[in-house]
């Protein structure tokens, strides 16, 4: 009889941890054979990570295809080789003030059904090897852009040139391309300084578990608070996909 725990966690990542190193550390401390996480934050980032265990992970693409919403920052009026202010500044432009209006005119224009070019700094495969390999040893090759869905973007703020926004989009969207595509509409370029997913359909990041906090990842906490195949089934009922 197989007893492993089934079901799905739902945990905030902290920056500075990868999204591999979250879902060891929950397989270690329950002991688990299987677990995967249904889509992977870069390390910089923050946020909700969902954690599939034992014969739940065949539900991951369920849970992959989920709209996601992020609360994101650009500095604008400067560019990186990896989209976000951990890389390399390639180069810098002044950014001119413009009136809220026009602001949000152009970030309008990225809301609906929209294109990206997958960035180099990412686990995407070419040729069997993966992206970021390729972009480390300093070879850029061409990628074909993708379909990706923006469901809403929210301005936050705009404040010593760096630019707030919340963004609800579909699986497969970098939001540093967003970032980066918004700047050139802009008229300066930009990168992402920060990111936090806050939701992933009906799961919040102030409902998961703090993957930093020790008393949050004791074992009795974490099995009591996994969600059954049953009660996922009734939490996704609402969502939109």
């Amino acid at each position: 009889m197989n007893d492993e725990l089934e079901g799905l966690l739902s945990v905030n990542k902290p920056a500075k941890m990868t999204s591999f190193q979250v879902v060891r550390n929950i397989k270690r401390i329950l002991g688990a054979k299987k677990a995967g996480h249904c889509g992977t934050l870069d390390p910089m980032a923050s946020g909700v990570l969902l954690v599939l265990l034992g014969g739940s992970t065949k539900l991951q693409e369920k849970f992959m295809d989920l709209p996601k919403v992020y609360r994101a920052k650009f500095l604008l009026g400067v560019m990186t080789d990896t989209g976000d202010i951990t890389g390399k500044i390639m180069a810098r432009k002044e950014y001119k003030e413009q009136k809220i209006e026009e602001i949000l005119k152009i970030l309008n224009t990225f809301v609906g059904d929209i294109d990206q070019i997958p960035p180099m700094y990412s686990a995407l495969k070419y040729g069997g090897r993966k992206l970021y390999e390729l972009a480390r040893k300093g070879i850029e090759v061409e990628r074909d852009a993708r379909p990706v869905k923006i469901y809403s973007i929210e301005y936050l703020s705009l404040e010593d040139n760096v630019l707030e926004l919340r963004i609800e989009c579909s699986r497969g969207t970098y939001i540093r391309v967003l970032g980066e595509d918004i700047g050139k509409r802009l008229g300066c370029g930009a990168t992402m300084t920060y990111l936090c997913r806050e939701r992933i359909g009906p799961f919040a990041v102030n409902g998961a578990i703090d993957a930093n906090d020790s008393t949050s990842l004791e074992k009795e906490n974490i099995t009591n608070r996994v969600i059954s195949e049953k009660d996922l089934a009734e939490l996704l009922k609402d969502s939109r996909a």
